[in-house]
């Protein structure tokens, strides 16, 4: 009973704090009722079952909160950051860039196209949402949201009308949808050290040099087409795959995973030298051990002092968004949506990021109260887990 008042009152505390953001008191209180219902242990977190969960006979209420209500979802976005550098903030900290696909019918929710889904490992109909999430020692949780709209979406008015695109969005490409997060964290004063995240986001040149600017950490995939400098002249990634010494490999692990650590053989090739004292570029390589042809590569910016066994725990790192995409689907329904517009869209994945990160602070707080090494806290493997475990599973 302790443990569910606490629960109830932390609730509370995060409601209030978005609770400015919101003109009417009803808007209030079906912000916190849709936090509920996210939390609650409805199966599946769509207009129906949350109207159901609240007392409603019919999912309009919950419709015209989403569709139609007076409320920003960037400010309560903004909330969201400030309440994780409350309780999760960390100067050694990571941000991770990653998207995932939401599988949809028909043509008609905004952005939707088939298109190359991660979550589903093909081309299927579906939306896609880039995503930042924050990994620090105390916990990781999804941190901003940017919905992807490919470009003959933008080509066509009358089917952005119907979605309720703004006049004033234009085509951006995923990348660019990262470096505007980025930027709005920095922004935010959001303590992290490092970036990290796919070769989608790493071939992007220009992100590299304006988190060299900050100066921020990044060990970034790369693809075999991007080019880096080495002894002063640019040279292919997939060249220099091709040539690779057989001496000088370090077998590590990325970190704990299911089955134990996840070793790998890793190199690292000094690049050229950045124009910031005291910092160095490498390129840094991941060979399978049951497969040596598996190969990946990573472009890191790092303190020259920094070694081989950090760069690989922060390459290691982005496995904290998947679980954070797997977590938030499964636990606060962040896939469950049946909204079609633009406003709906960001509206329900702000709240279910929201719900999210509370889940991840509560948890957190639960095992490790001061704060203790990252090591010291179990893998997150399953929130709905703790929460039963807890006995927070209703409110």
């Amino acid at each position: 009973m302790e443990q569910t008042e606490a629960w109830v009152r932390a609730l509370d505390d995060l409601t209030a704090r978005i609770a400015p953001r919101f003109a009417r008191s009803e808007a209030r209180q079906r912000a916190k009722a849709y936090l509920q219902g996210l939390l609650g242990p409805a199966e599946r977190k769509n207009g129906w079952q949350l109207a159901e969960a609240v007392g409603d006979a019919t999912p309009y209420g919950v419709q015209q909160f989403l569709y139609r209500a007076l409320w920003d979802a960037d400010a309560v976005r903004d909330d969201l950051g400030a309440y994780v550098r409350e309780h999760l903030r960390d100067e050694e900290a990571i941000l991770i860039v990653d998207e995932t696909g939401f599988l949809k019918k028909g043509r008609h929710s905004a952005g939707v196209k088939r298109q190359y889904s991660g979550t589903a490992g093909r081309i299927e109909n579906c939306q896609v949402g880039v995503f930042l999430a924050y990994a620090s020692r105390r916990g990781h949780t999804l941190l901003d949201r940017a919905l992807y709209l490919p470009e003959d979406w933008l080509a066509d008015g009358e089917r952005c009308r119907q979605a309720g695109i703004p006049e004033e969005v234009t085509f951006t490409t995923k990348p660019n949808l990262a470096w505007r997060m980025l930027q709005q964290a920095v922004a935010q004063q959001m303590p992290f050290r490092w970036v990290t995240g796919d070769s989608v986001y790493g071939d992007y040149h220009s992100l590299r040099l304006w988190l060299e600017s900050l100066p921020k950490g990044y060990v970034l995939g790369v693809s075999g087409k991007e080019t880096v400098s080495i002894a002063w002249r640019s040279q292919r990634v997939s060249e220099l795959l091709a040539t690779l010494p057989t001496e000088g490999w370090a077998r590590l692990s990325a970190g704990e995973g299911t089955k134990g650590p996840r070793l790998y053989d890793w190199l690292r090739i000094p690049l050229a030298n950045p124009p910031l004292p005291g910092w160095r570029r490498w390129l840094l390589v991941r060979r399978s051990l049951s497969d040596p042809s598996d190969l990946a590569a990573f472009a890191c910016f790092a303190p020259a002092e920094t070694s081989l066994e950090e760069l690989t725990q922060v390459a290691g790192h982005r496995w904290a968004i998947e679980a954070c995409f797997e977590e938030a689907k499964g636990t606060v329904g962040l896939d469950h949506y049946e909204v079609r517009t633009w406003t709906g869209w960001y509206r329900h994945i702000t709240l279910a990021c929201l719900a999210h990160a509370f889940l991840a602070v509560m948890r957190v707080e639960a095992l490790d109260p001061k704060g203790g090494p990252w090591s010291q806290i179990p893998p997150s493997n399953s929130l709905e887990g703790f929460k039963v475990h807890r006995r927070l599973s209703s409110l």
